[in-house]
């Protein structure tokens, strides 16, 4: 019922930013919880970021927190993932889920995006 489309992927030199969208279809938007996970080539996907559904409860991976900030706009029924200060060990396929409860494992999530690519330069 949810399909999720991001974006906002590319290219960038370390200490540069991103701000990945998630875009999801859906009346109920604020009922889900959103995860931001990602994989590089050849490793596991891994969690990234959380937050509830009216944003007031986040999570984030020790990896990226202090350098990347989950938000989210119900009205727009999107979630975004701000990156800052980026390291090459950022690059991966980022991909945002939703769920019902926040959650730091993969499999607490129902739906998927198709994934953005983000690759950080050293």
């Amino acid at each position: 019922q949810v399909q999720l489309v991001e974006s906002g992927g590319g290219l960038v030199q370390a200490g540069g930013s991103l701000r990945l969208s998630c875009v999801a279809s859906g009346r109920t938007f604020s009922n889900y919880a959103m995860g931001w996970f990602r994989q590089a080539p050849g490793k596991e996907r891994e969690f990234v970021a959380l937050i509830s559904g009216s944003g007031g409860v986040s999570n984030y991976a020790n990896s990226v927190k202090g350098r990347f900030t989950i938000s989210r706009d119900n009205a727009k029924n999107t979630v975004y993932l701000q990156m800052d200060s980026l390291k090459p060990e950022d690059t991966a396929v980022y991909y945002c889920a939703a769920g019902l409860n926040p959650a730091r494992m993969s499999s607490s999530y129902d739906y998927w995006g198709q994934g953005t690519q983000v690759t950080v330069s050293s």
